[in-house]
């Protein structure tokens, strides 16, 4: 709690101007792809708010989220520091604990924490701090109540709580039984619901900066989609002659063709609701103060619990390590500063965002953070110092992916699988879809970059997995989770 008091007391003297500086809105959407929008080169799901965005502003190709799976990313989002530090590994809630570990597999999966610190300093303290009115609206995903938004410096919290997903009994729809979300009308949906909570905080507050969280609980699981999208999805589906196609992601098959209809309408869904933010920010003519920030926290769902999507030419998706689990959209508007239509293909990744608005408002952090100021890059005016990109992932994922480790340095990308510590390397340049294993030909960039690697280990505390002493290599490997047995007639004749 000292570094937080600390902060809450040393605004700086920029600080206390900070009506001269921009408001920002931080789109952040669950489980999108990078493929999964127009801009990016979708041609079955409809994104017109968010294309439109990418035009007006810039459009990273290299962008990366820190985990290819949710509340990692999240921490490191919030932090700016690698998920490693604030020891948040996998998703939070995971039952995929090395404790009462059943499967046979050969390693346990690392421990971790199921709740960021409150000695942590979120973007909400940061911005606060600067001056800031905050609002976080929508998924989490963070730690149990007494960790939520609400004590993490948001002024504001409207649906963020423990929760992965939206669970209650509507799901996407009222009734949400969501305690940081009062339910609206029948048949409310719930992107929209948390659009207009937005707009509702940018109008109550536009006389003052605003830093607005917009955290999408879409387009994560349960797939389910406004009946009338759904329908039009199907009629495309049907007019383009698209049929499901899928390939191998031992131990998956891996979705290769995007045209599941319910998908696609959770898409246009999220970006109808981003398009009702953007109207807000216009009609009250403060779009063009306005630092818009659009990103996910993973790659697109393809190997697991319906497989809704195609990560294509990327390889595997969510819960993977591969291009298509941990490249993101990531689109920045910044009028008056990001030239319209820039494309920038510098790797960047979750901690920047929080170092870029440190450098935004400036406010210096109190802590060490890991990410690099975006700033040069949106002002065109220069790049970012020369630097690795580090992943850490020692558990087994939802989505079939196995513990292991990422590293990538210039085009070369390096991934450490830890069961048999096996080395992946591929040049991203000339093979983006990481079908060719070059580490046999260059064991010299490999011990190099495995070397670099260790020593990022090192540095952030990471928690290994350890070797299983119930491993029986004459059983399968159980990196599936076991199915489970058919349930059994009661024998018993209804009445």
């Amino acid at each position: 709690m000292f570094w937080k008091s600390l902060l809450l007391l040393a605004v700086s003297a920029a600080a206390l101007h900070a009506a001269e500086r921009p408001n920002v809105v931080f789109f952040l959407v669950d489980d999108l792809g990078q493929r999964d929008l127009g801009c990016y080169g979708s041609t079955f799901y409809e994104t017109p708010n968010i294309d439109r965005l990418a035009r007006e502003g810039a459009r990273f190709t290299d962008a990366y989220a820190a985990c290819p799976v949710c509340s990692p990313s999240r921490a490191a989002i919030q932090t700016g520091r690698w998920p490693q530090r604030t020891g948040i590994t996998d998703y939070i809630g995971s039952p995929l604990k090395p404790e009462g570990w059943k499967r046979n597999t050969h390693l346990l999966p690392a421990p971790y924490s199921d709740r960021l610190a409150h000695e942590e300093v979120t973007l909400g303290e940061l911005m606060k701090s600067a001056g800031y009115a905050t609002f976080f609206g929508g998924k989490w995903h963070l730690g149990p109540e007494g960790f939520w938004p609400e004590t993490q410096g948001y002024d504001v919290n409207m649906g963020g709580t423990d929760r992965g997903g939206p669970y209650g009994r509507g799901k996407y729809f009222v009734p949400y039984d969501n305690p940081r979300l009062p339910d609206g009308p029948p048949g409310e949906h719930l992107p929209d619901r948390l659009a207009t909570e937005a707009g509702k905080f940018i109008e109550a507050h536009k006389a003052q900066p605003f830093f607005v969280f917009f955290s999408f609980y879409s387009v994560h699981t349960p797939l389910m989609s406004r009946p009338d999208l759904q329908a039009k999805y199907e009629e495309k589906r049907q007019k383009l002659g698209l049929q499901p196609k899928f390939g191998r992601e031992e131990p998956r098959d891996v979705r290769l063709v995007q045209e599941h209809a319910v998908y696609a309408g959770m898409v246009e869904a999220m970006d109808a609701a981003v398009g009702k933010v953007l109207a807000k920010l216009e009609a009250l003519g403060l779009d063009k103060n306005t630092l818009v920030i659009f990103t996910s926290d993973n790659g697109g769902l393809s190997t697991s619990e319906g497989s809704p999507t195609s990560n294509l030419p990327l390889r595997g998706g969510k819960g993977w390590l591969y291009e298509g689990g941990i490249r993101e959209p990531l689109i920045v508007r910044w009028p008056g500063v990001v030239n319209p239509g820039a494309e920038v293909t510098t790797p960047v990744c979750s901690p920047d965002y929080y170092a870029t608005l440190a450098d935004l408002t400036a406010t210096k952090p109190v802590h060490k953070i890991d990410g690099e100021s975006l700033r040069p890059l949106l002002e065109g005016k220069g790049d970012l110092p020369n630097r690795a990109l580090f992943w850490h992932y020692p558990h087994y994922g939802n989505q079939g992916g196995a513990p292991g480790a990422a590293m990538r340095q210039g085009d070369w990308k390096l991934i450490q699988w830890y069961e048999q510590d096996q080395p992946e390397l591929f040049n991203l340049k000339t093979d983006l879809g990481e079908t060719h294993n070059l580490a046999s030909q260059e064991p010299g960039r490999v011990q190099a970059m495995l070397k670099e690697l260790e020593a990022w280990r090192k540095d952030v505390g990471a928690v290994m997995p350890t070797s299983n002493p119930r491993y029986d290599k004459a059983l399968p490997n159980g990196r599936e989770a076991p199915k489970p047995a058919p349930k059994k007639a009661s024998g018993k004749r209804a009445k």
